[in-house]
């Protein structure tokens, strides 16, 4: 049976037609850790990790090992596409789109996707 990947038709309350925008990845190089994000999002998208010095995401329970925080798309499949989080950000550092293309792997880089 050939399984079939059909786009989201969203509505608006009053019935208007809308296209949700995905988060499709956050940018390791550009994200800053913040969390606005994070505290916008009711789906739980996002998770905060540890960047060590080799680039490697880790838990941030590593704590001597971690130089920076990144936000990174941990539930894709949980994202309704209403894009709050990217209004939130400071650096513009989330890739959104259509649903086609979202990958399950929260870890690979937005140079990966696009």
């Amino acid at each position: 049976m050939e399984v079939q990947q059909m786009e989201a038709q969203a509505v608006t309350r009053d019935g208007r037609a809308w296209q949700p925008s995905y988060l499709l990845d956050i940018s390791q190089e550009i994200c800053i850790g913040c969390g606005r994000c994070f505290k916008v999002c009711g789906r739980s998208v996002m998770s905060l990790m540890g960047v060590t010095e080799d680039g490697d995401l880790v838990g941030l329970d590593d704590d001597d090992e971690i130089l920076r925080k990144v936000m990174t798309v941990s539930d894709p499949g949980a994202c309704i596409g209403c894009a709050a989080c990217s209004r939130v950000c400071p650096k513009n550092c989330q890739k959104h789109g259509p649903s086609q293309g979202i990958e399950n792997d929260a870890r690979k880089p937005l140079s990966a996707i696009a």
